[in-house]
């Protein structure tokens, strides 16, 4: 009889790696017996199963099954009183149970009450976790037990693979039908997850975050506070959460990672460098906590416009002393390893960024009841800052200590450049310097060096540019000037009076961050240019189209001075970040930039703007102006949706936004006008531009709402942005391209661009950045979503008429080869890896163990262009072959695979083994360095369609073009087609015809020797007589692998080879040694791969030794060789191989297992390195 204990020593989950049992603290159960069913027993312990789970359970299983469900308690499965260990599966359950028999029982024997049995079973466990956490991980990186324990859960229910991590989970209801089915949403890094079991009704759901279109949170009478999530062909709806805005919060940060990583090829790793929390949380991942840093960075980067590095260390509420209101302002300050910034709680009132390199004193002053815990802060530019109300400020210090150490005293440049993009052509120029500091455009923007005289009439238009200098320098005066200077609404106010010419440069570089980043690279660009400046690149030839188109009718664009400085700052950003290398429209936005700037200083606003404040829109899909399209037509609708349903039916809005926002307007306003809102932009950010182009549309709203056809608004658009003027501009008027519109008599009234941004303030003014984003997260899925399926119809329609496959096929194909080829394969075995994983799963040639060698070979044959890469058309026309082709061109292919390039002496099976070795172990990690090839930029759909385009009609090959194959070529043709027959139904048939056929074309190829010069001029050497066969060792133990095998093996045997004369020493040697020679003496095992001979088979007429030796001798005979119309007609002569190579193959059920497959399959990473435990080193 068990005894009857008050102590349940409940089990720990711990990873499999980690050990073979799972330990916890001991815990105090009451109720033990209550929801358990006992299935073995000792006198200490009792191992019981949960009921509802395993056999049987009846009503009252499926009650505590819904529970376990509905409360979560259902990870542990099977529990052992008075113990610890707990699994996942019986076999391992059963085996912790055998360990605490074999360990314990004879110990405990020796106690004499249950108190000691109680003390010392504690102290054993106790000891045990000690141990496991000295040699694993450090415990405060360790998710809690509860987490780690559904985490496990997850990946049985789900079928996940140890690397899918789980984020986070809820409980909710998901919405089947009308029926709500209570349950568990697991969010994971990869995968949406739901699982719910309800009265013996299980639902179970998985979906990908790379297939989410569209993420909603919304409350109807149908589905109250719920969130939906869309994918192309269902919507899924969950409700009934417990914190619906942490859970859509999350789920909109796991659905942008994927997004990012359609777009970039870049997944979501763990980040080491993020501080860790004080204390942990309860029920909470590391990976929860790491991706809520990750949004409290990128809102810290985006307010005070500052680099992708910048790491926030911490923020705490505080008051800033500001001297020029006489008060304390109310807001937080934020502290990362480089600056440390202030906002105001009450919008524009205050902001403040001051560089760690700027800060010379940081001191504690005296507090008192009117300053408590007051901080000083003094730079290098003789500004004070006052900080109070400081919660523990001693740790603030240290904190800013700590980082004033790490920063360097004087700017460095950066320890590496960008590696040397792919040189297209010889391009090279003279070895002369092609940027420095004693160049004209290094010193001043072009707008000066061409500046002309004013004319007389301008003399109070230049009156009043001196009174806005003068505002400016009173501004400076009050709340400083440089980085550390106060920004406040009245900052706002003169931008948006207009910022004079001499000023703009400086302005500019302030409010976007560009300054910050040029002060920490000195030395950066002239570097850049100097590496960049005569490579013949994709992106150059780009840029030397489009220097002459950029800005024509200015004057400082009209000489080599201004193109030679344009072409310098475009080129260095397209050596700088090949990702996006040059897009147009940037020409149009850097020569305003260098009208105003030094060639330095405006390469570093180009960063800013293409890396910063405008994300994505200067790739090669423009996916950032897209978005922000989308999200102008939804502004549209929710502020102007009457004009908003009219403008849809004409197709407008698509039209005109994109052209409006990759330019900032330059490219449709008179400069002067334009570039008014340009410094809006730099000041206020990307909703100055939504708020003019809302403006505009609500201006001309009547005209718009009587037009008829898209022409018709397009010409009254581009009218009414032609006649927007600037009167207050002191410069030359510039003659407007886009004047060529207006025609008539009567001209359209001019429109003040000042009364243009005023009225757009005034009317769309409550636009807030934090809104804006929200919008674009949500346009980004759908964009980013038909980019891809605009892709994938691109590819299938340039290549459907050159298949066999239906265009749903080739679009299910596409799919499942985008999943891999996505992938950055910074090395040669990754690539192949994958594609043998396609191989087995999709090819009709099933060959067993020699699949992977013929995947191999298929790989090379394939890869016409000899760059260790296969694109989607070249895998489609293999694919397609061994499908749909007919007898001949399916045996043209098998012939090919046996002859170079395809076969080559060294074959790729180590490769594999290497590659297979890394994704089990993880140990392999490549670098670039120790990598094949390195690809700067991946290639899109539209790269690979124009170097289809390009290609011209290949010639018809013929089947007498084909070359011949050798002896040896021959024997590794028998072998895969011996691997290749032995899945089939026909199997025993098929070995017959394959033996009957390599009879054949051996005698054949004897013949054809005699035929030719080398062979009737040799002198044959009688090989020894052996038997050569291979026999079943027993007559009952035959069978059809076995004979099949035999009769291949008598076909082989007859093959003749030829003995060379030994004449010395060291050539019998190495004809010993010589491998790859002896492994086709078709007389030895090695005629066949060592696992397909039978079990029941033998060698015999092997006794003799000489004879032995003289085979290893024996070498395939150089002058025998056969021909493909000689292997057709062989092949013709069998039924069975006729019937085999004839059959067509339905792919759709290959596809349909494949997607099975890879729907639990996390997607590897693009990272060679990526490491999902979190542990710091």
């Amino acid at each position: 009889v068990p005894l009857a204990l008050e102590v349940i020593l409940a089990p720990r989950w711990l990873s499999e790696s980690a050990r073979g049992a799972m330990w916890i603290t001991p815990e105090e159960v009451l109720l033990a017996n209550a929801l358990w069913v006992s299935e073995r027993a000792n006198p200490y312990f009792i191992l019981q199963r949960r009921k509802g789970h395993g056999r049987g359970g009846g009503i009252t299983g499926l009650l505590v099954g819904t529970l376990d469900v509905v409360l979560d308690s259902s990870a542990r499965v099977s529990q052992i009183f008075w113990n610890f260990p707990c699994g996942s599966s019986r076999k391992e359950i059963t085996e912790h149970w055998e360990w605490l028999e074999t360990n314990l029982l004879q110990t405990l024997s020796i106690f004499d009450n249950d108190d000691d049995i109680t003390t010392f079973v504690k102290g054993k466990i106790q000891g045990i976790i000690a141990e496991e956490n000295k040699s694993g991980k450090p415990q405060e990186d360790e998710d809690p037990g509860k987490f780690r324990e559904a985490e496990l859960k997850m990946r049985k229910l789900f079928g996940m693979p140890e690397e899918e991590k789980l984020v986070n989970y809820y409980p909710c209801s998901y919405w089947k039908g009308r029926v709500p089915r209570q349950g568990w949403i697991y969010l994971s890094v990869n995968h949406l997850c739901f699982y719910s079991f309800l009265l013996g009704k299980e639902v179970s759901l998985v979906v990908q975050w790379t297939d989410v279109t569209q993420l909603d949170k919304n409350a109807t009478l149908v589905f109250p506070e719920s969130i939906r999530v869309s994918t192309r062909g269902t919507e899924h709806f969950f409700s009934m959460f417990l914190n619906i805005n942490e859970t859509f919060k999350l789920m909109e940060q796991l659905a942008n990672i994927a997004m990012r990583q359609l777009l970039d090829n870049e997944s979501f790793s763990a980040d080491r460098s993020l501080p860790k929390p004080c204390k942990t949380l309860k029920n909470v991942s590391a990976l929860k906590r790491d991706l809520d840093a990750r949004a409290k960075n990128e809102r810290y980067r985006a307010l005070f416009r500052l680099t992708q590095d910048e790491r926030l260390d911490g923020h705490t509420d505080c008051t800033l002393w500001t001297p020029f209101a006489k008060m304390h302002v109310v807001g937080q300050m934020f502290v990362s390893n480089n600056y440390i910034c202030f906002a105001s709680r009450e919008e524009d009132l205050c902001q403040l960024i001051i560089p760690l390199r700027e800060v010379t004193i940081v001191e504690k002053a005296d507090s008192s009841s009117v300053l408590p815990s007051p901080l000083s802060i003094s730079t290098k530019n003789k500004m004070t800052f006052l900080f109070a109300n400081l919660k523990d400020r001693d740790f603030l210090v240290q904190r800013i200590s700590d980082f004033l150490q790490r920063t360097p005293d004087s700017p460095s440049t950066p320890p590496s450049l960008p590696p040397s993009p792919p040189v297209l052509g010889l391009g090279e120029m003279p070895q002369n310097q092609h940027y420095s500091p004693s160049l004209p455009t290094a010193k001043k923007g072009l707008l000066q060096i061409y500046q002309q005289d004013v004319p007389e009439e301008l003399g109070p238009k230049v009156t009043r540019e001196k009174m806005k200098e003068e505002s400016w320098n009173i501004h400076f005066f009050e709340f400083g000037r440089g980085v550390c200077m106060y920004r406040t609404s009245k900052t706002r106010e003169l931008v948006l009076n207009g910022i004079p010419e001499s000023l703009r440069g400086e302005l500019w570089l302030l409010f976007s961050g560009a300054q910050n980043e040029m002060a920490t690279h000195t030395g950066y660009y002239a570097s850049l240019v100097e590496q960049a400046m005569g490579k013949c690149t994709l992106a150059t030839e780009e840029i030397e189209r489009d220097l002459h188109r950029s800005m024509p009718e200015h004057h400082a664009f009209q000489n080599e001075m201004g193109i030679a400085a344009l072409r310098r700052v475009l080129t260095a950003y397209a050596y700088r970040n090949p990702t996006i290398g040059y897009c147009q429209a940037m020409n149009i936005v850097t020569s305003v930039l260098l009208l105003y700037c030094t060639e330095e200083e405006a390469f570093w606003l180009l960063v800013a703007l293409c890396e910063r404040m405008l994300p994505d829109y200067y790739n090669t899909r423009v996916v950032g102006a897209l978005v922000d399209q989308g999200v102008f037509e939804e502004l549209t609708r929710e502020c102007l949706p009457l004009l908003y349903e009219h403008m849809q039916d004409l197709g407008v809005i698509s039209t005109i936004s994109l052209s409006w926002f990759l330019t900032l307007f330059l490219s449709v306003m008179p400069f002067d006008s334009a570039v008014l809102l340009v410094d809006c932009f730099f000041y206020e950010g990307i909703k100055v531009i939504f708020q003019v182009a809302l403006a505009v549309l609500h201006a001309n709203m009547d005209q718009l709402l009587s037009c008829s056809d898209e022409g018709e608004a397009m010409t009254i658009l581009g009218r009414y942005l032609d006649n927007v003027v600037n009167k207050q501009t002191v410069s030359s008027p510039i003659p407007h391209l886009h004047a060529l519109l207006t025609s008539g008599n009567n001209p359209p009234p001019e429109i003040d661009v000042f009364e243009l941004i005023k009225a757009s303030y005034e009317k769309f003014g409550s636009l807030r950045a934090d809104v804006i984003e929200q919008m674009r997260f949500k346009q980004r899925l759908k964009v980013i979503q038909s980019l891809e399926d605009t892709a994938k119809r691109s590819v299938v329609r340039a290549i459907m008429t050159e298949s066999a496959f239906s265009i749903e096929e080739l679009e299910e194909l596409y799919v499942l080869f985008k999943v891999s080829r996505s992938i950055i394969f910074v090395c040669l075995f990754y690539f192949i890896y994958f594609f043998t994983q396609l191989f087995s799963a999709l090819a009709p040639w099933s060959c067993g163990l020699h699949t992977n060698t013929l995947s191999s070979r298929l790989f090379r044959l394939l890869d016409q262009n000899k760059d260790s890469l296969i694109n989607f058309k070249e895998f489609v026309t293999g694919l397609s072959g061994m499908c749909h082709g007919d007898m001949t061109e399916k045996l043209k292919l098998l012939y090919r695979l046996h002859l170079p390039p395809a076969l080559c002496p060294e074959e790729a099976e180590s490769a594999l083994e290497a590659a297979h070795v890394y994704y089990l172990n993880n140990t392999f990690k490549p670098t670039l360095k120790k990598c094949f090839r390195f690809k700067e930029k991946p290639k899109d759909y539209k790269y690979y369609l124009r170097m289809w385009a390009k290609e011209k009609e290949p010639k018809k090959e013929s089947i007498k073009d084909l070359p011949r194959m050798n002896q040896e070529q021959f024997i590794e043709m028998c072998k895969t087609l011996y691997n290749m027959f032995s899945e089939d139904p026909m199997e025993q048939e098929l070995y017959h015809g394959i033996a009957t056929v390599a009879s054949l074309l051996l005698r054949i190829g004897e013949v054809g020797k005699k035929f030719t010069n080398n062979g009737s001029k040799k002198t044959e050497v009688q090989l020894p007589p052996a038997v050569d066969a291979l026999q079943p060792e027993r007559e009952d133990s035959s069978g059809e692998g076995g004979s099949g095998q035999s009769l291949v093996s008598k076909a082989l045997a007859e093959a003749q080879l030829e003995t060379p004369p030994a004449t010395a020493a060291g050539s019998d040697e190495e004809a010993k040694d010589d491998t790859s020679v002896s492994s086709y003496s078709v007389v030895s095992a090695g005629s066949l791969q060592c696992e397909d001979i039978a079990d029941d088979t033998v060698l015999i007429g092997c006794a003799s030794g000489d004879a032995v030796d003289r085979r290893r001798g024996s070498v395939p005979d150089a002058d025998w060789s056969i021909t493909f119309e000689q292997v057709l007609a062989s092949f013709l002569t069998e039924t069975s191989l006729v019937d085999y190579f004839e059959k067509k193959h339905d792919i759709q059920s290959k596809i349909t297992a494949c997607k099975s497959l890879r729907a639990v399959e996390r997607q590897i990473s693009t990272s060679s390195d990526l490491d999902f435990s979190l542990n710091t080193h």
